[in-house]
């Protein structure tokens, strides 16, 4: 009979026949060309270990023992048993079901038309180029528009001196699309302007339909398809080059979530259903899809959704609490109280608390395939640990993880809100007053608690991941450990890549 090996111990009962220190070498040698793969190069550093460790004078016996248990360290993460996959396809096919039922019963079937305002972004555009440029006097062309003053000091003043001394654009305009295709106008750009027009420049023009033929048509912006475009194909280009196969699974898993979001989520909301439940729904659809077509359908990625899932609960009960507790109504500038005015049975506080989950998912999906990738790779690298001390190792990597996702999340919303920031230092506004107004206290509501969704996926993803990878181990079976002498050392390899 030869040793016997325990996936639990590192260290292996020498044999007493002499015959296995002579030929200890030949079937270490034997077992690498028996298993290729990763394995084989293992298989040479063990071979070597055990030439060096007969060099020093160390038992051959024990030489080997350490040689098993370092390669019992390296290989591949030991699965999880049959039956924890079990529990957690009970309990993630049914949520997956009520997912796709609720997107069933929710389908908009697209966004309810209505006949165009013409205020904001509730305009006709149209595609348009600058077919010449024409520097003309301000004077001439903006003498009815001079404001009554002329101070620099008061509202307009600045603009309205530039206007009566400078040189001023006039543009010549065409329109290339629509039923107006080929027709021009004229538009005059003042000096002082923050859009300037050249010529050759594409442009998006407005029309009203309303207003006089010599004022139906006025530039709005510039077209920026051209350089937005190359910068996304820069990206893919990147993601791919770097993450290959993952990362073009990812850019895929990146347009079906702007499918969710563009073909379900907005149309939905649009068509009166509640905010909230279909923030939730689609939210969890998006989940589902991305975090399984980036990350495989295994148990690792079934951990990080239900880390996911109870983060995601979370932050919508509390949004939900504060959000009312505050008298957040969600109308708070001219975009918001456009759509309040066009649709008005937008419930638009429940609009608001869906806005702040599906901002956090984002990262929540980020915290949680990391905690889970921390936990399986530290039972990779120790399999005798418990699930007490796999929390606590991964705990460690996932306070890091906290201290700069929550920093970034903050700055992420005060970039976006600087303007303002800027107004309320402007004028002089002290901090609690800056903090009471609606405005801010959205985004502070917004950032609190998505960032306290975040801390708490952390611990509960960490705790989560520890569990179900050490709840049972599929080598550790008493059959295993009465095995024949080469049978342990391949029966390991056969259990260390399933």
């Amino acid at each position: 009979m030869g040793p016997l090996i325990s996936c639990d111990d590192l260290l292996v009962t020498p044999s007493p026949q002499p015959p296995i220190e002579h030929t200890e070498p030949h079937g270490h040698n034997g077992h690498a060309h028996a298993h290729p793969g990763p394995s084989d190069g293992h298989s040479e550093d063990h071979a070597g270990s055990h030439a060096d460790g007969g060099s020093d004078g160390h038992p051959p016996g024990r030489s080997h023992g350490h040689g098993h248990g370092h390669s019992h360290g390296h290989g591949p993460a030991a699965p999880v048993s049959k039956h924890l996959r079990r529990v957690i396809a009970a309990v993630l096919i049914p949520f997956a079901v009520a997912v796709f039922v609720g997107m069933v019963v929710l389908w908009p079937g697209g966004a309810p038309g209505h006949e165009r305002t013409g205020v904001g972004f509730d305009r006709q555009t149209q595609q348009g180029v600058v077919t010449s440029i024409e520097q003309v006097d301000c004077k001439s062309v903006n003498a009815a528009q001079v404001p009554t003053t002329g101070s620099p000091s008061a509202p307009g003043g600045s603009g309205a001196q530039a206007a009566q001394t400078g040189d001023c654009k006039k543009a010549t305009v065409e329109v290339t699309t629509g039923p107006d295709k080929g027709r021009t106008f004229v538009e005059v750009v003042q000096p002082g302007a923050p859009r300037q027009l050249e010529d050759g420049q594409e442009v998006v023009v407005a029309y009203a339909p309303d207003a006089p033929r010599d004022l139906q048509y006025s530039v709005i912006d510039v077209n920026r398809k051209l350089p937005m475009a190359l910068l996304a194909g820069i990206f893919a280009a990147a993601v791919v080059l770097v993450g290959r196969m993952r990362g073009l699974f990812a850019l895929v898993a990146l347009v079906v979530s702007f499918g969710v979001l563009t073909l379900f989520i907005l149309p939905a909301i649009l068509q009166g259903s509640n905010p909230l439940v279909v923030a939730v729904v689609g939210a969890s659809a998006i989940m589902l899809i991305a975090l399984y077509m980036c990350h495989g359908l295994t148990a690792r990625t079934s951990v990080a959704v239900l880390g996911t899932l109870v983060s995601l609960s979370l932050i919508g009960l509390l949004g939900s609490g504060f959000i009312d507790w505050a008298f957040l109504s969600g109308n708070t500038d001219d975009n918001t109280g456009l759509i309040h005015g066009l649709y008005p049975d937008i419930d638009m506080s429940g609009l608001l608390l869906a806005g702040v989950i599906i901002g956090s998912l984002g990262v929540l999906d980020d915290v949680t395939v990391t905690q889970t990738s921390a936990v399986w790779e530290l039972h990779h690298a120790d399999p005798s640990m418990g699930s007490r001390a796999l929390y606590r190792a991964a705990i460690r990597i996932g306070r890091d993880h906290i201290a700069s996702v929550v920093n970034t999340l903050v700055l992420a919303y005060a970039g976006a809100a600087l303007p303002l920031l800027l107004l309320f230092s402007i004028a002089n506004s002290s901090m609690g007053s800056v903090a009471n107004s609606e405005l801010v206290a959205e985004e502070i509501v917004r950032t609190l608690v998505g960032s306290i969704g975040l801390v708490a996926s952390v611990p509960v993803t960490t705790a989560l991941a520890a569990l179900v990878v050490s709840a049972d181990r599929p080598g550790s079976s008493p059959a295993s450990a009465g095995a024949p002498a080469t049978g342990p050392v391949r029966g390991r390899g056969r259990r260390r890549k399933r």
